[in-house]
């Protein structure tokens, strides 16, 4: 199941996308006026629907302003076939378009790809912010710049940057992390936060927050 903003000023298009993509288990949000889209929740969807040409602000301005924010695939509903107006939306970072009107198999077909395509990439690779998570070769990027983190440190932010919102105690990371035989304390854990946050301090960035009385939280 994928999380889908859809996002076009005519309602019957949002419950149509809503009904043909439920049909594949998705969970769709609808937004049928795009200024009262809530940016600090862009992060929580996999893929976005944006129509063209909508009131107050149209798709290729609301797409430049999240892609700027999050990196899941954004398509482009459009009525328009022009190709100046295609490039235009690309090379602001959309991923695709569907010209409307659509059919249903192609509307699931191409939504499926890029969730299939996007899936592959998360497996090895997580970008949240100014932070590049390289999975497979186990480092983390700052700004495109690696950051030499140990062993340990490295496990803890991936764990967290996966988890990212959720709060975990100083146990539970210390069990996810090193698991349940391990001979270490939460000191240990403390310790390890500590020296990470010195190194992201060079960037004047603050990923992992402290939750006072709880434990710790990775935060975009």
């Amino acid at each position: 199941m994928a999380k889908i903003l859809a996002v076009d000023d005519e309602p019957a298009i949002l419950e149509m996308i809503e009904s043909i993509l439920n049909k594949d288990g998705h969970l769709v949000t609808k937004v049928s006026n795009p200024l009262k889209i809530n940016m600090e929740e862009l992060h929580r969807y996999d893929l976005i629907l944006l129509d063209i040409m909508m009131p107050g602000i149209d798709g290729f301005e609301l797409c430049k302003r999240i892609r700027a924010l999050v990196d899941c695939p954004i398509l482009f509903l459009t009525a328009k076939t022009e190709e100046n107006s295609l490039v235009n939306g690309l090379s602001l970072g959309a991923d695709d378009y569907i010209s409307k009107p659509f059919g249903v198999m192609e509307l699931r077909a191409r939504i499926n790809a890029h969730l299939r395509r996007e899936h592959r990439e998360h497996s090895v690779r997580m970008v949240l912010g100014r932070v590049c998570i390289q999975m497979s070769q186990k480092k983390l990027l700052m700004d495109d710049k690696e950051l030499p983190l140990t062993k340990a440190e490295y496990e803890i932010c991936e764990f967290l940057a996966k988890n990212r919102g959720q709060v975990f105690s100083k146990e539970q990371i210390l069990e996810a992390v090193f698991g349940f035989d391990n001979e270490s304390n939460d000191s240990t854990i403390i310790t390890h936060i500590k020296n990470i946050r010195a190194k992201f301090a060079d960037y004047d960035y603050t990923p992992i927050k402290t939750v006072w009385g709880i434990g710790y939280k990775w935060e975009e």
